[in-house]
């Protein structure tokens, strides 16, 4: 089933086509539905909702038959019986014989369900870790290529593009470096917990990419970026995007420090440090 949201966007009821792991803390699920013809995006960084399901539930439960009216019907619903509503990031797409869009990708960055984490397992990390073909999701995602869910968008005169984020922002800053035209100058900072976690990267960009690994005593993201040379900066476009509190710092040192022109610097906290996503969105 399927309802109209507020255009650009629209519900889409898909399924697991296949997982692949990535690495320690990260695996790809592909969907597909009967629904993806009308899913329309430029890419990059394009920002979706993803409803899944609590453990014995065969699909989410969302009332699309309400209507404009989902929103408020859904959060009335009982804690343990709504969908769990999470923010990711599509990392690709792929069209049929007709240039429809067939398949999607996501990827989810796992957090607590290696054994004997600290810090448990949250409820998107527990369903992906578990991920089957034929499990059910809906999707709330774009219909029209170009909307306000992309928020990558350099000047026309940028001289450098500049990206910042961690094992989360890896889906999105990665879309992004495989989105840019030869010719494009890069500078990118990626923080992951494990050097499995490392991916190869396809780029016409003309690309730096430095990876740093937590578990391997690598710097923390604001300290690296701190200590290197970043030419151009008048002209440079920063992208950021990860857990809230190192976002702020990364961008108070860019705009503060670097002195970029705080309209040139993208910003978004996925999470934040010891909060779960229904708590950061009541604290915002």
């Amino acid at each position: 089933m399927t309802t109209a949201v507020a255009a650009p966007f629209r519900f889409f009821s898909l399924q697991v086509v296949r997982t692949r792991r990535l690495g320690p803390s990260l695996v790809r699920v592909t969907f597909a539905g009967p629904d993806l013809h009308a899913f329309h995006s430029l890419g990059r960084d394009q920002s979706l909702s993803l409803f899944l399901p609590h453990p014995g539930q065969s699909e989410p439960v969302v009332p699309l038959e309400l209507g404009d009216g989902w929103w408020q019907g859904w959060r009335e619903l009982p804690d343990d019986v709504r969908a769990v509503m999470r923010s990711y990031t599509l990392r690709a797409l792929r069209h049929d014989a007709l240039g429809q869009t067939a398949e999607i990708d996501i990827d989810f960055a796992l957090h607590g369900v290696e054994p004997g984490a600290a810090t448990p397992a949250g409820p998107a990390s527990r369903w992906a870790a578990r991920a089957a073909a034929g499990d059910r999701v809906l999707l709330l995602g774009p219909a029209l290529a170009d909307n306000r869910a992309i928020r990558f968008r350099p000047p026309e005169d940028t001289g450098v593009v500049v990206l910042c984020g961690d094992e989360t922002a890896v889906p999105a800053a990665t879309a992004i470096l495989e989105s840019l035209p030869a010719g494009t100058r890069a500078r990118v900072w990626l923080e992951v917990p494990h050097a499995g976690d490392i991916q190869d990267v396809r780029t016409e960009a003309d690309a730096e990419i430095t990876w740093l690994v937590r578990h391997d005593g690598s710097p923390m993201a604001v300290d690296a970026v701190r200590a290197a040379e970043l030419p151009d900066t008048e002209r440079a476009y920063v992208w950021l995007a990860g857990e809230s509190g190192r976002v702020r710092a990364l961008r108070r040192h860019f705009v503060g420090e670097r002195g970029v022109d705080r309209r040139r610097v993208t910003f978004v906290g996925y999470w934040r440090q010891g909060m779960t996503e229904e708590q950061l969105r009541a604290a915002e």
